[in-house]
């Protein structure tokens, strides 16, 4: 063989293999971000004072309702607080107090240890979308959820890279009892993936099975002394704390599981159409919710959670993406670290019905913010469409592609000898290029975030194959994820163990559906 075809076979045979190792199916995930940048506060000294301030006054003088709790109201009166009927009055000082033995950040740990999330400082752990009844995609359009659906959104979390947290209700599995849905699901959760995950909260009684199950997992030493879920504890905005959140709540304190505190506002009805009116809510909520969990258990662990949007005015509908739910979601970040506690806020939000360019505008304009803010535990940073009515197939993936921008964005600029470049600038020198330079061949695999979805080819290439647009880029590229997927390994004794419990649990009740 001649010396011109030996050299063509081996480019050959190199080209082939370099091929062969970018369609090779490969599970990354990257870990959870931590930041080089600053945070955007937006609040002077003198603002965040007065706030903290206002909100004393409101947890002194108008109080805070603990609804269908009676042991709630009897915690509350033996540390001090005023107590008439449901109504409980906090003295100035007394909740920020009992704040202070929260942590101000915890480890969650996974099954897989090297899935381990720190919630906290400056982390960002990213979950998926949360709650949805209905699931929107390309093919069957809008519908009721369905455990099916469940299992696809677990394995789509499961395969993006960025997603550091498998989450909990992606979707609502509607055709499962209610009363039987949440063992269903944390059974996905805890087999299907080997990231960390929530525990449910619609019942006391379902956040002990979340407990038990984690036992199961983990083993019940292992959960004694460990943190593995971390779970969403909403507050009835306005300042109505009622019994089943705060049955959960106990649930996951005793245990020394983590809880997000999060009142769920939508300004103009739930909170003042002012962004000062409602940080000032916002904060005496959570003061008071907090407070609250370091009375079941103190140093259990909790973070600070807003969930904020406005309302449109004419037609009533909540609306995402707005300079008002960033202004608050800024101001909150502030409040939260002058606490001392991690925080939760932001997300792929968006009001639209389809993942169109309403979608994109807002989704960017909050996740962004949620960088910027920063925020700890980013919930709904994927999949979230309607108003968090629908949990959409395509725009998962379309948002779990952008969220590597955030992982870049939070690098900063590097300012490393490599970073800097000189020795690029000098051999490339006056009017020529860096294509060929030798630091562009050492370092160009890694000095650009690179899309795994968008379409940056040629117009020809593009209409050559379809004239694809990023939906239908999206919709192919939930196929392949859900082909490529592998379950992650697991102890068959554990897992066994797990569908006999589920099993035991649900013929244990008649099924109910409301």
């Amino acid at each position: 063989m001649s010396e011109v075809a030996e050299g063509r076979r081996a480019r050959g045979g190199g080209g082939a293999a370099r091929r062969a190792e970018r369609t090779a199916v490969r599970i990354e995930c990257a870990k959870f971000i931590e930041r080089n940048i600053p945070n955007l506060e937006i609040l002077h000294e003198e603002a965040l004072e007065i706030i903290e301030a206002n909100a004393e006054t409101i947890l002194q003088e108008v109080g805070v309702n603990f609804v269908e709790n009676p042991e709630a109201l009897k915690r509350w009166k033996d540390a001090g607080a005023d107590v008439d009927g449901e109504r409980v009055r906090i003295p100035k000082g007394l909740a920020r107090q009992l704040c202070q033995t929260a942590p101000s950040s915890y480890v969650q740990h996974a099954r897989n240890p090297e899935r381990n999330v720190t919630v906290g400082g400056k982390g960002l752990v990213l979950a998926p979308v949360y709650g949805p009844p209905f699931v929107r995609d390309a093919d069957g359009g809008r519908r009721y959820a369905t455990l099916d659906d469940f299992h696809k959104f677990v394995k789509l979390g499961y395969m993006s890279k960025w997603l550091h947290h498998s989450g909990g209700t992606v979707c609502e599995p509607t055709d499962i009892p209610v009363n039987k849905r949440h063992l269903d699901m944390l059974l996905a959760h805890m087999t299907l993936s080997d990231k960390p995950y929530m525990g449910s909260v619609t019942e006391p009684v379902r956040a002990e099975d979340s407990v038990e199950m984690s036992k199961i997992l983990f083993g019940s030493d292992f959960v004694d002394q460990n943190t593995v879920m971390t779970s969403l504890i909403n507050i009835n905005s306005p300042m109505t704390f009622d019994g089943i959140m705060m049955g959960a709540l106990e649930v996951y304190a005793k245990a020394n599981q983590a809880a997000i505190i999060s009142p769920f506002i939508v300004g103009g009805a739930m909170a003042p159409v002012t962004v000062a009116g409602t940080l000032t809510q916002v904060l005496a909520e959570v003061l008071a919710g907090v407070a609250y969990s370091q009375l079941v258990r103190q140093g259990a662990p909790v973070i600070f959670g807003a969930f904020v949007t406005s309302i449109d005015m004419n037609s009533g509908a909540p609306t995402f993406g707005t300079p008002e739910a960033a202004h608050i979601t800024y101001g909150a970040g502030q409040l939260a670290r002058r606490m001392g506690l991690p925080y939760r806020s932001a997300g792929s939000f968006c009001g639209s019905k389809l993942p169109d360019a309403q979608a994109a505008y807002e989704t960017s304009n909050s996740l962004n913010m949620g960088l910027l803010a920063g925020v700890n535990f980013m919930l709904h940073s994927c999949g979230w469409l309607e108003g968090g009515l629908v949990s959409s197939f395509e725009k998962f993936v379309m948002d779990a592609d952008q969220l590597g921008v955030l992982h870049h964005l939070a690098q900063g600029i590097d300012m490393s000898e490599t970073g800097q470049a000189m020795d690029a600038i000098r051999e490339v020198g006056p009017g020529g290029h860096y294509l060929g330079c030798a630091h562009t061949q050492a370092n160009f695999k890694q000095a650009f975030w690179r899309t795994q979805l968008l379409d940056y080819k040629p117009f020809e290439t593009w209409e050559e194959e379809g004239a694809r647009d990023t939906v239908a880029l999206a919709r192919e590229r939930v196929t392949k994820l859900l082909n490529d997927y592998q379950k992650p390994a697991i102890d068959a004794g554990v897992e066994e163990a797990l569908n006999d419990y589920v099993a035991r649990k649900k013929a244990s009740m008649p099924d109910a559906f409301m």
